[in-house]
């Protein structure tokens, strides 16, 4: 007989990942992507709609009834938090929360709301020291994933961490950490990064990860390296999924569009995606913008004890 186990959520946030439309000016219609093509019967594009047991793929909204381009400080507070932060300030902010944002994630944020109501929480991402001093020489601001952190009273993930593969670089691979910073950490395909990232759910009910890729990507404009990009968010995932326990939910989604609009170097007014695959997808049936993936992922972690399907292993 199977044990009963609780619910868990993978979040990955995947920055400036819209959906576009079905043409040769879109990356995510012409990238081969061929795990999660075969996952959702088609590209990641505008009118692609899958619900099923176990798997919802659906278009939700990124402007929040705020004239103007989607920004990052507003979307990510509206992504981790469900409060409306575009309509709250007026306007869509870029890059870093300001002070009433930061006063919004600070009080409303998943990885607070998840830790103060017993479930164990935690961000994936490695942290260099280097960031920190640049924070502390006020070169550096904290994102809104930091400040949730921050907020939550949760540590941070290290280079150590990283390097027992307790942890996930925010590009995925290393590549960075090596090239830019000349620091001595592995170069890791993406499939390691997935399982890895996966292996974290096991001690944790709630797991968040971010990349910006797409949104550094989608600002160069840069045909070539968006294909090579999704090509290795593609493999992330065929490792997340290879590795992830069967009663966690995976769920990805986005602050605004980008990427999926690679000649106008801009933020878009496209809907971004809503993927949620395991269990508690279901609990994202209902969800129209990016206001609601904080209220289902708390809604999954409540669900209660869950049953793995037969042929898990006992």
């Amino acid at each position: 007989m199977n044990r009963l186990a609780s619910p868990s959520v993978i979040f990955v946030f995947l920055d400036g990942l819209g959906l576009g439309p079905a043409d040769d000016t879109n990356p995510l219609w012409l990238a081969p992507m061929p795990n999660l093509r075969q996952l959702l019967g088609g590209p990641l594009v505008a009118g692609r709609t899958v619900d099923r047991h176990g798997l919802l793929f659906k278009a939700i909204d990124a402007l929040l009834g705020v004239q103007g381009l989607p920004q990052s400080a507003t979307g990510q507070t509206a992504l981790f938090t469900g409060v409306n932060a575009a309509q709250l300030l007026g306007y869509h902010l870029g890059a870093y929360p300001n002070a009433r944002l930061t006063e919004v994630i600070n009080e409303h944020n998943i990885l607070k709301r998840a830790t103060e109501r017993g479930y164990r929480a935690t961000f994936a991402n490695a942290y260099t020291p280097q960031y920190f001093q640049l924070v502390k020489q006020r070169k550096r601001r904290h994102s809104a994933t930091t400040l949730s952190v921050l907020a939550a009273g949760l540590p941070f993930r290290t280079l150590a961490d990283l390097k027992r593969g307790e942890a996930v670089y925010w590009d995925i691979t290393n590549f960075y950490l090596v090239e830019h910073l000349h620091l001595a950490v592995p170069i890791i395909e993406p499939e390691t990064a997935g399982q890895r990232l996966a292996r974290l759910s096991r001690n944790y009910d709630l797991v968040l990860y971010e990349s910006f890729l797409p949104d550094v990507v989608g600002h160069r404009g840069d045909l070539e390296k968006a294909l090579e990009i999704l090509d290795m968010l593609d493999r992330f995932f065929a490792g997340l999924l290879e590795e992830v326990g069967p009663t966690a939910t995976v769920v990805m989604s986005s602050d605004h569009g980008n990427l999926e609009e690679i000649v106008l170097n801009l933020h878009s007014t496209n809907p971004v995606p809503l993927l949620a695959m395991g269990p508690g997808a279901e609990s994202f049936r209902q969800a129209q913008a990016i206001t609601d993936v904080a209220g289902g992922i708390m809604r999954v972690l409540e669900q209660g004890p869950l049953r793995p399907p037969p042929y898990a292993s006992t």
